[in-house]
């Protein structure tokens, strides 16, 4: 076993995962999870550039991250960053404060590298299962979206500029404020990127000869903590679990037609999702339609799971 530290800094989140990992079988073992919600594509697709304060707030986690992997002795580190670093101007403050704070440089991966890490970490425990190959995995972040078809290997896969917080900041907040709830018409915008993304994804990916849809990532882990009518957030129980379209489709109208009150009052969710869930609910529903998918299964292990699985198998 090769003890170590994975960490996948998003547009929305930023989160750890501790792990001893077996590399010739794949066997991963828990020791740490966590996930701080830090906003760090804050303004990106507007100014193109990281907040003061949404690096601060990545940093603050980052330190707290540096005293757990200190505690539990990793042996080997590797800190990814994805969207909203891709994207930004200024990324070399990210990075040179992430090094100072970790002792790592952050590795900015594009999007065909940050896929092939979700199928991994989605697929690996998958592959011994019933379920019908091949898989779509589809990993709905705050700035892109990840869609990946394959059985054992990727076999083909693009990642799209639709995620939750981008839909969100691109179409829902007006005067520094978020609608709430969103207009019809600031509905129909979102589903008009998500279609023109979804479009752009099917130049390359066989999206509807997948056989199961795997979800990934906190919009669609929320819709399934919903769905079950959980009374606080529990991972295994969501871990796996098959929600059907009919359900989704509820669950997004529902989402759409709240105010932030009613979102903050569900149970499940977490702050930092309040005023973007309804988005990344919508991504999900809308990819279901397009590939007549009847049901998701939704995954806890993503691209956090690869990222730990691959370090392990370096040298």
């Amino acid at each position: 076993m090769t003890r170590v530290a994975a960490i996948d800094c998003g547009t929305n989140s930023i989160r750890l995962l501790i792990a001893d990992v077996d590399p010739e079988t794949g066997e991963l073992k828990d020791l740490a999870r966590r996930m701080t919600i830090v906003r760090l594509g804050q303004d990106v697709d507007r100014t193109g550039r990281l907040a003061p304060e949404a690096l601060e707030r990545t940093f603050a986690a980052c330190r707290e991250y540096a005293a757990a992997i200190k505690e539990h002795g990793a042996e080997k580190v590797r800190f990814v960053a994805t969207s909203a670093s891709r994207d930004a101007e200024n990324r070399a403050d990210f990075v040179r404060g992430v090094l100072d704070i970790l002792g790592v440089e952050p590795v900015v991966i594009s999007g065909d590298q940050e896929a092939e890490f979700s199928f991994t970490g989605a697929t690996q425990e998958l592959r011994a299962s019933p379920l019908r190959t091949p898989y779509l995995v589809a990993d709905i972040g705050g700035g892109s979206t990840e869609l990946v078809v394959g059985t054992e290997q990727v076999r083909a896969a693009r990642s799209v500029d639709i995620g939750c917080v981008r839909m969100t900041e691109r179409h829902l907040v007006r005067g520094g404020a978020i609608s709430d709830p969103p207009t019809s018409a600031q509905i129909d915008a979102i589903k008009a990127d998500i279609e023109a993304a979804l479009d752009l994804a099917e130049r390359t990916v066989p999206l509807t000869e997948a056989q199961t849809l795997v979800g990934l990532a906190g919009s669609v882990t929320t819709v399934a903590a919903i769905a079950l009518g959980l009374a606080e957030y529990d991972s295994t129980a969501i871990h796996h679990t098959r929600v059907p379209i009919d359900q989704v489709r509820e669950i997004t109208e529902r989402l759409l037609r709240s105010t932030h009150a009613e979102r903050a009052a569900i149970p499940v969710m977490h702050p930092g999702r309040v005023d973007v869930i309804a988005a990344g609910a919508l991504i999900l529903l809308h990819l279901m339609e397009r590939i007549g998918a009847q049901e998701v299964v939704v995954s806890e292990h993503d691209i956090l799971d690869g990222i730990a699985f691959h370090t392990a198998l370096d040298d």
